[in-house]
């Protein structure tokens, strides 16, 4: 069947038509680099953080940092998002992925050029997403679109986010404060809903598991990421000995991964963990993500009273040097480009 008659995105055809680049097939899809082991990473309870015991309030942010410099990802429980918020917001995300490719593409009711798939500025096989996802700009969520079709899919979108944007800062304000910064200068200010984006991936079934990724390596060009994934999994991250490990899913928790934006402003001593995804043959994965971000003229400095490890940069600066590399190589360099 013609892929425009079909929901799914040609994702076969513009795999094979690339060339394969042997170093890098054996630097990222050596399975002597993949632990079979699924890891159980930190999972951490957030009522402390609202405990009326001030002991128990300072645990829980010990906690968070720990887990934040250590693994650079863990889970958190008693988040305070609705779980019925999350199974409708699903539900309207299977439907949205259902419809014809072309629909996807040209117009659903989310601002145009949200809809993405594959990995457009892929040079060889290794650089290709086997995925299609909606990356939506919390600024324009086409809340101006009359269309009826859409309409209970905006609304628990809304809903959502909003919940994950408190939930964002709450765990942002805790990291900022254990490292001194008074919370009239936290980095939360400078980052809100509407500087923020919403992704929602796809991973569709894929017949060529084990030869690609469904998300490529790579780490998060933002403060902070909070993810939703299905029981799917196929998440995961490399560890300090460059062996990759896959995260095991947790019942009732989300994800949190810190991002660059977060290590260089903590100057290194919390981590922006490079993750990736890998496809599942015969199976779909659904994933929702939340991603932290300020301003695109907010400055990222550090906030520590260490030499700094980079130079000062704003976030438009940081974006601007990553969809430079990843036109020009490929891929993303990130926080490298911007050492003393």
């Amino acid at each position: 069947m013609p892929y425009y008659l079909t929901s799914n995105p040609p994702l076969e055809e513009s795999y094979t038509k690339l060339p394969s680049n042997a170093l890098l097939h054996q630097q990222s899809l050596n399975r002597d680099n993949t632990s079979t082991k699924e890891y159980e990473i930190p999972t951490i309870n957030l009522h402390g953080l609202t405990s009326g015991i001030l002991q128990e309030r300072i645990k829980c942010k010990e906690d968070i940092a720990k887990a934040a410099s250590e693994w650079g990802i863990f889970h958190v429980l008693d988040h305070g998002i609705s779980q019925k918020l999350l199974q409708v917001t699903r539900r309207e995300q299977v439907r949205l992925f259902s419809m014809p490719f072309e629909k996807k593409r040209s117009w659903c009711g989310l601002p145009y050029g949200s809809y993405r798939w594959g990995t457009p500025t892929a040079t060889c096989r290794e650089q290709f997403s086997w995925s299609e996802a909606f990356h939506v700009p919390l600024s324009d969520t086409g809340d101006n679109c009359s269309s009826e079709e859409f309409k209970t899919f905006r609304e628990v979108m809304d809903k959502l986010t909003t919940d994950l944007s408190n939930l964002a800062n709450i765990i942002a304000r805790a990291l900022s404060e254990y490292l001194g910064e008074p919370s009239t200068r936290c980095i939360t200010k400078s980052c809100s809903k509407s500087t923020s984006f919403f992704r929602l991936n796809h991973y569709p079934n894929c017949p060529l598991s084990g030869e690609t990724f469904g998300l490529v390596p790579h780490t998060d060009s933002d403060f902070l990421t909070i993810v939703h994934s299905d029981k799917v999994g196929k998440l995961q991250l490399k560890m300090k000995d460059s062996k990759w490990v896959s995260v095991q899913p947790k019942p009732g928790a989300l994800i949190v991964n810190i991002g660059d934006l977060f290590q260089a402003w903590s100057n290194d001593v919390y981590k922006s963990v490079e993750h990736r995804v890998m496809p599942h043959r015969g199976v779909d994965r659904y994933s929702m993500v939340y991603f932290l971000c300020p301003s695109y003229d907010s400055p990222i400095g550090s906030c520590t009273g260490c030499a700094p490890i980079y130079r000062n940069f704003t976030f438009g600066e940081f974006r601007k040097e990553v969809d430079k590399d990843v036109k020009q190589l490929g891929c993303k360099v990130g926080l490298p480009r911007f050492l003393l």
